[in-house]
């Protein structure tokens, strides 16, 4: 299957139907493709893990349509916070933010804080609007190569996921990390140059 950005509102309500029931695919993000599920499914989740053969420790990224959707996980940004989303959202930077143990204990993994990202594009930004939020890691294997299309996302995965969606050679570094636990600090250098954005 194709998305291009244009897609009938059909294909795109049955892809996004088909994420909230817990199914798994592969699917370009606004930096590379990602093996994706429903953050709400904690079922479909497990099944990423598997698969990507993840370390079971390490929390996943999730996108996620707009600021409003942290609400949905318990997170309520400080007024610091919120001006380091307003300056890198939308776009290809993940925020780290606290999080408190309970119902979302299958996504922190034992760790005390979860990261999100609002993508820059705004077909994407559509899309999860109609999906809800998606874990989203890299279509690959720990420690592989990210897969750059469909055809290398299959030698990883072939007829394990649900299914593949193309929209081309996605060649891109990973999102920039930050974390805003405590004082704000940059994990990760990728996709977004901040410095001297974020203090």
């Amino acid at each position: 299957m194709k998305y291009r950005g244009k897609i009938s509102k059909e294909l795109k309500n049955n892809l996004a139907a088909s994420l909230r029931n817990g199914a798994v695919g592969i699917f370009p993000t606004d930096t590379i493709y990602g093996i994706v599920t429903s953050a709400f499914s904690a079922q479909g989740v497990h099944r990423v893990y598997r698969l990507r053969k993840r370390n079971p420790r390490k929390p996943f990224i999730i996108l996620i349509s707009s600021p409003r959707d942290l609400a949905k996980f318990g997170v309520q940004p400080s007024n610091r916070q919120k001006k380091i989303m307003n300056i890198v959202w939308p776009g290809p930077t993940s925020l780290i933010f606290a999080m408190s143990h309970g119902k979302f204990d299958y996504l922190t993994r034992g760790e005390s804080s979860l990261a999100f990202r609002v993508p820059g594009p705004v077909w994407l930004r559509d899309f999860l609007s109609a999906s809800g939020p998606l874990v989203a890691p890299s279509a690959n294997w720990e420690g592989e190569k990210p897969s750059r299309n469909i055809r290398e996302a299959k030698k990883y995965f072939g007829d394990k996921v649900d299914f593949y969606t193309s929209r081309g050679n996605l060649i891109s570094a990973p999102s920039t990390l930050v974390s805003l636990v405590g004082e704000p600090r940059v994990l990760r250098e990728g996709a977004s140059n901040l410095k001297g954005l974020i203090k």
